[in-house]
């Protein structure tokens, strides 16, 4: 029934030539990526939320926020960050997924994105196919919980889809919808290099931050 469900949800539609008119080149400020299995030294500042998010935490997710094997941060004070992009905040047992964008809208995009480039190598991903979902949720953090969680699932069943890219068509902050489409192609081991599993979506430690500069989203995949 829950498989019936979630297909009635999507929209796949392939062509060779399908390529976005306007396709955008993601920003990764990862210092390697993850599938080439590189240890990355600490530099810089912990990638942890504000001072004022990770308050409002729990003990155990401050914890698990201030842990000692996290990757560089860069924050909206740093001059030379792109207006939009994700990074990786490695800690305990998980990964910490940090995008961010001028709105919700792209840094629920880049976000997305960032769960994939842990997955697979995304520069030997191309945009041949595009593939339509949508979600929604009570709220902003389910929303963005259900919009993940929906991606990986397309990625984790036929026809196993893995986007490069992240157009969110519609996106109703109101009623906590989006509609949105991919693009990319069918996961392929003999070309897309296998990078880490991504197991699930958490609400470990999910924040959502709005701010005069933008927007930050903060998602910890369990893998």
């Amino acid at each position: 029934m829950e498989e019936e469900v979630r297909s009635e949800k999507r929209r796949h539609k392939t062509s060779e030539s399908d390529t976005p008119p306007e396709y955008k080149k993601h920003v990764n400020t990862n210092p390697s990526h993850p599938s080439t299995n590189i240890s990355v030294s600490h530099l810089g500042d912990e990638c942890a939320p504000p001072t004022e998010i990770a308050d409002n935490e729990n003990s155990a997710n401050r914890r698990a926020l201030e842990s000692d094997d996290q990757l560089p941060h860069t924050g909206p004070e740093d001059p030379n960050r792109p207006s939009r992009g994700y990074e990786y905040c490695d800690h305990t047992a998980d990964i910490q997924v940090h995008s961010w964008g001028v709105n919700l809208k792209e840094a629920f995009e880049e976000c997305c994105v960032g769960m994939f480039g842990y997955i697979t190598d995304l520069t030997t991903v191309e945009p041949k196919d595009t593939f339509t979902l949508e979600a929604e949720g009570h709220d902003m953090d389910t929303l963005l919980f259900h919009f993940l969680d929906e991606w990986l699932y397309a990625f984790s069943a036929e026809p196993y889809f893995t986007p490069n890219e992240i157009n969110i068509l519609e996106f109703d902050e109101a009623n906590f919808k989006i509609k949105c489409e991919g693009y990319g192609e069918p996961f392929d081991l003999q070309k897309h290099p296998q990078g880490t599993e991504v197991k699930a979506i958490t609400y470990s430690a999910m924040q959502i931050k709005q701010h005069d500069k933008g927007c930050e989203v903060y998602v910890i995949v369990d893998i």
